[in-house]
């Protein structure tokens, strides 16, 4: 059990520290999971284990920041 809750804080961790550059990407207009994940791979950003942007990865990253919604509810 420690295990998990030490894996669930370092993404927790990772999902803060992007934070901005994700507040960054969509505020320049990519809204999309799709749209983020080609960004995100643009600016060379890995994923917490150190893999490129999917929509998979980026919808599990908003959920952790609590912005899942807003990205579903975007068209592009």
């Amino acid at each position: 059990m420690a295990l998990r809750v030490a894996i669930a804080a370092n993404a927790d961790r990772h999902a803060r520290d992007l934070s901005p550059v994700v507040e960054d990407i969509r505020a320049g207009g990519a809204t999309s999971l799709r749209a983020i994940a080609a960004e995100l791979n643009g600016r060379g950003m890995l994923t917490r284990r150190g893999g490129r942007w999917h929509v998979s990865t980026v919808m599990n990253l908003l959920n952790r920041l609590g912005l899942r919604e807003a990205a579903c509810a975007s068209p592009g």
